[in-house]
């Protein structure tokens, strides 16, 4: 993984937004952008992002919900990352 991306985000809630919504999400440092975000997933695992969106968790920790083009699978790259 790229130092941008410092861990998926895996529960039922994430789990359920890649296979009906095609969203993975992301926690990133606070300082990433969104522009910076979509450039860093479409290099680092080769798929097409359409849409990201951000937002501070409270506990402190900034999450990007990115939206993958329908020609990318969301469930697909995490089954291929090995995280479901």
């Amino acid at each position: 993984m790229s130092e941008l991306i410092t861990r998926f985000i895996i529960t039922e809630k994430t789990i359920r937004l890649a296979e009906k919504e095609n969203k993975v999400t992301i926690a990133v440092p606070l300082s990433a952008s969104k522009r910076e975000i979509k450039k860093q997933v479409e290099k680092a695992y080769g798929v097409k992002v359409v849409k990201v969106n951000t937002a501070i968790t409270m506990k402190g920790e900034k999450k990007a919900v990115v939206k993958l083009s329908p020609e990318s699978n969301a469930f697909e790259l995490l089954t291929r990352l090995g995280l479901v």
